[in-house]
Formats: structure tokens, C-alpha cells, sequence
């Protein structure tokens, strides 16, 4: 079966003797006659002894890029032969197509990237040894961390607390508007999705106990910790990672600072401080939204429903929630701030750190829960 593209539908003849010849082209030079134009046109700038050539294309029937392109090439081979290239009899159609086209803009093609060796085996065998040493990495930096809080509780002047302020304020306060609206707007999906069942028996009281043990308890902390992670944890990786790039922890290594204790310490202090406050702050809003969905579609009363809530929770539940804050803001500003000292390279580096720092918290954020919640289960 013959294709389209494989049907030769344009002419190239070359005219003429000795230096200066013409190359006379008529039918279709579209996309699907490229490949061949191209072929030919190699084939006569090759011509021995051609000094100038002439393309006459008054009987060119159309042109679209693909011809353009091909032309392009065309005088390309011929500048690298020193054969000057002169068109004539262009149409008012071809011209407009080649207007359209900036040579000058044109770029090669990017090599196709080589597959690694080893193929799926060696992969494998790569990833193993990537996550081992990334292991040890963080490993390493939590120890590092503790010696450089051993060194603080020593000599408290030794934290920067006005940086620490600062980051409390770029966790805690800035993080109010984001995290009230997701907690308020899950406590008001939660409290109306059990009502619709709970509504069935009668049981529309219990729509409070639902939610306020459930924010407290799982929801609160771990949404509130993602949400973090996604704010926080990426900005500490960021700003690290931008100072590496720019070999400013460098400077301050050579200036005779700590970079674990003068960069690190801060934000991870900040954050541990910040992270109980910004869980209460979550529970309380997604209490709320169970509340407007009691009042308006359970014809609960605020009494009734707040009298409800506090008697489901326990001071228990609470303060564990506020502990799952403190391990959540570890994991979180500790895992920002090591993904930022691993950032080696220039702008694609504070990206690819960034990434992992979001990815990792949530992920640690996650298994923490999960351990959290056997341990609750069998010892609490």
C-alpha cells in the first residue's frame, strides 16, 4: 500500500552547465514531500563545480512549513559549500509562508536522552543505593541537630530569637487565614455527611461527637501538619537550598558559624512552638463548621451542641493532639531544612529539593500518624 507522504508529488531539475545553474521546482512542496526535497537538495549542492545557484519557483503550486523547511536546509548546505542561493518567481502564497518562519530563532534538536545502563535491574539497583544514602543523610543531620540544641539549652543566647520570632510569625500567624478556612470547611463536609445517615435515627446529637473527636484526635493535627508542610517545609527548603546555591552557608562557615544552629535551629524551634497553637486553632474552626451544619440543617441549639462536644472530648485528647503537633513540626521543619543543605546545583536544584522536602514531610507526617494510632489503640 503506497501513503501519501511516500508519493514523490513536486519536481526538482536542475538546469544549466558550469558554475551557475538553476534549480527550477514545481508541484507541492508540503510536509509530506520534505524528507525527499531534502535528499535532493543535498544531492545538488553536492554538484562539483557549482558555484551559484538559482531556484526558480514560479511554478510552485504550494508551499507550507514543511517546504519552508526544507529550503532552509537548502541554503544552510549550500553556505557550508560556498554556493551562493538566489530565489526567484516566488509566489505571493509562498512568501507569506516563509515570512512566517524566523530562521534565525531556529534551534536544533535536543539529543535523545541516553536510557541508563543496566536497564530495569539497574534501576532498581540505583534507587537502592540512592534511598540508603539518603537515609544515612538524615540520619546524620538529626544528630547534628540535637548536638546543636544540646549546645542552646547550654547557651540559650546562642539561638537567634529574633529570627525564631520571625518564623514563628511566618508559621504561626501567616497560617491562620489557610488553615482556618480547610478546618472549618472539613468540619462543615464531616458534619453534614454524618448527618445525612445519623438523621435517619434519630441521632442528629451525636453529629458533635463525631466531629470534635475526630478533628481532635486525627484530623486536626494531620491536616494541619500537610498543610504546614506544604507553607513551611518548602519555604525552609527553599531558602536553604538558595543559600547553597549561592555559597552563602559557605561564607558562614568561614565567618566561624554553625550552619545547623544558625540556619536550621530557628525555623525548627519556630515551627515546634507554632505547630500546638495552629492544631487548637484547627480543631476549634472545624468544631464551628459542625456547628453551622447543626444549627441550620439538625435544629440543634448552640447549647445543646456545644454541651455535646465537651462532653465527648477529654483533656487526653487534647494534649495528644497538641504532642502530635510537636513531632509533626520535628519531622517537618527537620526534613525542610536537611532537604535544603543536600541542594547542589543552580536553580533546578532549589526546585527538585523543594519538591522532595513537600513530599518527605507529608510522607513522615503520615507513618507518624499511623504509629501514633497502634500505639493509642493498644497502650493509651
Amino acid at each position: 500500500m503506497i501513503h501519501k507522504k511516500d508519493m514523490p508529488n513536486f519536481q526538482a531539475v536542475l538546469q544549466g552547465e558550469g558554475g551557475a545553474r538553476t534549480l527550477s521546482l514545481s508541484g507541492r512542496l508540503d510536509v509530506y514531500a520534505t524528507d525527499l526535497l531534502v535528499a535532493r537538495f543535498q544531492q545538488i549542492t553536492s554538484t562539483a563545480g557549482l558555484t551559484s545557484l538559482t531556484v526558480d519557483m514560479s511554478e510552485v503550486a504550494y508551499l507550507d512549513t514543511g517546504g519552508v523547511m526544507a529550503l532552509n536546509v537548502l541554503q544552510q548546505q549550500a553556505a557550508e559549500a560556498k554556493v551562493q542561493v538566489a530565489l526567484q518567481g516566488v509566489s505571493q502564497q509562498a512568501q507569506g509562508m516563509m515570512d512566517i518562519i524566523h530562521y534565525d530563532e531556529l534551534k536544533p534538536m535536543p539529543p535523545k536522552p541516553k536510557r541508563p545502563p543496566g536497564g530495569f535491574v539497574g534501576a532498581i539497583g540505583k534507587g537502592t543505593f540512592e534511598l540508603i544514602a539518603d537515609v544515612a543523610d538524615v540520619i546524620s543531620f538529626v544528630g547534628t541537630l540535637f548536638l546543636a540544641l544540646g549546645r542552646v539549652i547550654r547557651r540559650p543566647r546562642s539561638l537567634r530569637w529574633g529570627d525564631t520570632e520571625l518564623y514563628m510569625e511566618q508559621v504561626g500567624v501567616d497560617g491562620l487565614p489557610i488553615v482556618g478556612l480547610i478546618s472549618f470547611l472539613l468540619g462543615l463536609i464531616m458534619a453534614f455527611m454524618s448527618a445525612i445517615q445519623l438523621k435517619n435515627f434519630g441521632a442528629n446529637i451525636y453529629v458533635a461527637d463525631l466531629v470534635a473527636l475526630a478533628m481532635v484526635r486525627e484530623l486536626g493535627p494531620i491536616m494541619t501538619a500537610v498543610l504546614v508542610a506544604g507553607r513551611s517545609g518548602s519555604a525552609f527548603a527553599a531558602e536553604i537550598g538558595t543559600m547553597i546555591v549561592r555559597e552563602e552557608v559557605e561564607a558562614l562557615e568561614v565567618m566561624g558559624f554553625d550552619p545547623p544552629t544558625f540556619l536550621a535551629l530557628p525555623r525548627i524551634v519556630a515551627m515546634i512552638m507554632m505547630m500546638p497553637l495552629l492544631i487548637l486553632f484547627s480543631d476549634l474552626l472545624a468544631i464551628s463548621g459542625g456547628l453551622v451544619i447543626g444549627v441550620t440543617y439538625l435544629n440543634l441549639t448552640v447549647y445543646g451542641y456545644v454541651q455535646q462536644t465537651l462532653g465527648a472530648l477529654a483533656v487526653s485528647d487534647i494534649l495528644l493532639g497538641a504532642f502530635k503537633g510537636v513531632i509533626f513540626a520535628f519531622l517537618i521543619g527537620g526534613i525542610g531544612c536537611q532537604r535544603g543543605f543536600t541542594a547542589q546545583g543552580g536553580a533546578e536544584a532549589v526546585g527538585r529539593v523543594t519538591t522532595s522536602a513537600v513530599v518527605a514531610g507529608i510522607f513522615l507526617i503520615v507513618v507518624c500518624d499511623s504509629i501514633f494510632a497502634v500505639v493509642q489503640y493498644y497502650f493509651l
